[in-house]
């Protein structure tokens, strides 16, 4: 942080002012750098906020201070008419793509490079420069004496478009290099190069990309169809005050043009070296040896590729010695050096056969498409959900369309759009259901909402099966044992209607049913006696309340300490509960407001649930943490998450997802990440496990162990 001169507009002389726009523009290019690329801020938003306003308005009182490399120049310029052509100095070669995508295609590659090179059997392995296949848009990013002075995309090969005013929205991309560090052959202390042409990809995350798409939806717009169109669109946007609403990343991977530098001997170190120059360059990469080396990390890539925070569609190998490079060349426009291994595709295209209504827990019907099966993300797919009504008309997608269906790890499989093309003849709009299609109860929408919902509650099986293994589940009652096949059973044989019916089983009912012989019947009988002493907030998320989740439950029994002032509370009693809204109050009301369901909480506490007396704000036993927020973050030696979790709750405490001024101790273990850099910038204090059962055992025993 600066101490800046004061600058009166009368009196200020030109050099204190240009002094001053160089320093703000090497502080705010060094944390651009430590927030965008190395995710590891040195100073809070609001101050960087600041110093970025001393320069944009110390450009505004100099104009002839303004140049290419200001921060200010990022956002902002004039809509284009069109985009300019630019002639690449180096063509933006396309390389091949292997089209195994087991490991056989790491081998064919290696055999092909060691015959090119006429390597004998016993030769030593090659070095190869291993990294990720970005699924996104290839740019050239031109800079002259270390100044972003052009970007472009790839184009043809030789010439492509300027796209510059949208690529100065990137905050990961410099508008200035750093110097070099000393270290290292090929390297050397001093100024970037005079000219350095840095070529990567420009992408969107998964996260950057659902919180568009949530935006589009709240606006009544229309959604994006994937993260690699939506970040190709945006950088092709002729308006940049569009494109810089467009979240978009960028992974240098390579270079064009390059004056007044000596390149390293390696591929591996040259990337490096453009990490070194402030460029973001992905970690996950590194130099391997001979086939071996590439089948691990094809292997190790693909394993955690579902875990990624954004897409990819492979990887690549190349040839990491430059010399060895330059001998092997080019073939047909395409290096033979370097390969794309791609794994199976994420999206495929197939015949949408029909569409059918799938009715959730709450009531939602879910429109969802009936497909030819199609191999896509590992796996054979049939069915896709389509979200909701309003959603499958902005896809406009019909019976009998050619649709592109995407998955992604455990995401359910969608369908994101219909391949364009004349449908054979008219196929109607789909319409949901006016009466529920499991229960024929009436479909209503919400008026302001978007989904459609079954009104049969309780007396809907399909509501029924999931209400039933909600209750059950982990966060709730925690019955081992009661899953989807026997919940089934149960249902559609007419054993359980409703959720006091659980506890009339009898091991004699349940031996009879398929796959449960007399042990397992016991077992789960023993189950859901073990369980019926819980507590409120347990109890109150097994109901299933709509927009009462975990949290929210815990307020509401910490609040009214017991199920009857909470079922005769009234919506302004609700809303003196933290973190409940008009909303959720309205809604928890009309769940007690039906009838069945009083009758569903009295016939499960005639049954035997129970919890502590006066669990909640009727509780006067002091609370060590009472009133304390505290975060997690990292593996602890002895707890694991939850376990931490339910110990800070039942003292009192609330644990949040996120550190901010409010968060009073950051509970740190191994590996801790991003939580706590932010607990260190704000001062939160930071404990260990240690620290955290201290606290848990209260003051008086924390002087003892003084």
């Amino acid at each position: 942080m600066s101490d800046a001169p004061e600058l009166d507009p009368p009196s200020a002389p030109p050099a204190a002012a240009q002094a001053r726009v160089a320093r703000l523009r090497a502080e705010l290019a060094h944390h651009a750098h430590r927030y965008y690329t190395l995710d590891a801020p040195e100073i809070p938003d609001a101050e960087y906020d600041r110093l970025f306003g001393e320069l944009q308005a110390l450009e505004a009182r100099y104009p002839g201070l303004r140049s290419a490399d200001s921060p200010t120049r990022r956002v902002g310029g004039a809509v284009l008419a069109a985009f300019a052509p630019v002639r690449h100095a180096v063509p933006m070669l396309s390389i091949q793509t292997e089209t195994d995508t087991s490991a056989g295609g790491a081998l064919a590659f290696d055999a092909r490079v060691r015959r090119e090179l006429e390597l004998s059997d016993d030769a030593p392995p090659v070095a190869y420069a291993a990294e990720l296949k970005f699924d996104g848009l290839a740019i050239n990013l031109r800079y002259v004496d270390g100044v972003l002075v052009q970007a472009a995309t790839r184009g043809d090969g030789e010439t492509g478009e300027d796209v510059t005013q949208n690529i100065r929205t990137i905050g990961q991309i410099p508008l200035r290099l750093l110097p070099l560090p000393p270290a290292g052959e090929g390297r050397g202390e001093g100024p970037p190069p005079a000219v350095l042409e840095a070529r990567g990809e420009v992408y969107m995350r998964r996260d950057d990309f659902e919180r568009l798409n949530a935006r589009q939806r709240e606006l009544g717009q229309k959604t994006f169809i994937n993260p690699r169109n939506t970040a190709a669109g945006a950088v092709r946007q002729l308006d940049p005050a569009i494109a810089a609403r467009r979240p978009l990343s960028f992974s240098a991977y390579g270079v064009g043009e390059v004056v007044g530098w000596t390149l390293p001997p390696g591929h591996g170190r040259l990337l490096d070296a453009l990490s070194a120059f402030g460029l973001p360059v992905s970690a996950d990469r590194g130099v391997v040896l001979g086939p071996a080396g590439l089948v691990r990390f094809h292997g190790d890539i693909e394993a955690r590729r579902d875990q990624l925070p954004f897409d990819i569609d492979g990887v690549v190998y190349k040839v990491d010695e430059l010399a060895l490079q330059r001998r092997l060349g080019f073939k047909s426009r395409e290096p033979r050096w370097a390969v794309a291994h791609k794994f199976p595709a994420q999206e495929q295209m197939t015949l949408l056969r029909d569409i059918e209504v799938q009715v959730g827990r709450t009531g939602k019907l879910t429109p969802v498409a009936k497909l030819e099966p199609v191999f896509v993300g590992g796996t054979t797919v049939s069915n896709a959900t389509l979200h909701n009504l309003f959603e499958l008309r902005r896809k406009g997608v019909r019976i009998g369309d050619t649709v592109i269906v995407r998955r992604a790890g455990d995401v359910i499989p969608e369908v994101v759009g219909r391949v364009p093309g004349a449908r054979a003849a008219y196929v109607p709009n789909f319409h949901m259901p006016r009466a529920c299609p499991v229960c024929g109860s009436a479909v209503l929408r919400e008026k302001g909402g978007i989904d459609h919902r079954c009104t049969g509650g309780l007396f809907c099986a399909a509501q029924r099966k999931q209400a039933l293994l909600h209750f059950a589940g982990r966060r709730a009652m925690d019955i081992e044992g009661l899953g989807d096949k026997l919940v089934d059973q149960l249902v559609d044989g007419g054993l359980i209607r409703t959720l006091p019916d659980l506890y009339t089983l009898g091991i004699a009912q349940l031996s009879a049913l398929e796959r449960m012989a007399d042990k397992s019947a016991a077992n789960l009988v023993a189950a859901l006696d073990k369980r019926k002493h819980t507590t409120l907030a347990r109890f109150l998320y097994g109901l299933g309340i709509r927009h009462v989740g975990e949290a929210t439950a815990r307020d509401l029994a910490h609040h009214f300490g017991a199920i009857e002032r909470l079922m005769d509370a009234s919506v302004e009693q609700l809303l003196e509960v933290d973190d409940v809204g008009p909303v959720v109050a309205q809604s928890i009301r009309t769940f007690f407001d039906q009838p069945h369901n009083c009758e569903v909480v009295q016939k499960l506490r005639a049954a035997g649930i129970s919890w502590p007396d006066h669990e909640g704000s009727a509780d006067t036993t002091p609370k060590p943490l009472a009133g304390k927020t505290l975060v997690l973050t990292g593996t602890l030696p002895a707890l694991t998450r939850d376990e931490a979790k339910a110990l800070i709750e039942a003292a009192g405490g609330k644990v949040a997802g996120s550190v901010s001024k409010k968060t009073h101790y950051v509970v740190a273990g191994a590996e801790a990440g991003s939580k706590l850099d932010k607990a260190r910038e704000l001062g939160v204090e930071v404990i260990d496990e240690a620290g955290l059962r201290a606290l848990l055992a209260g003051p008086a025993q924390r002087m003892s162990l003084a």
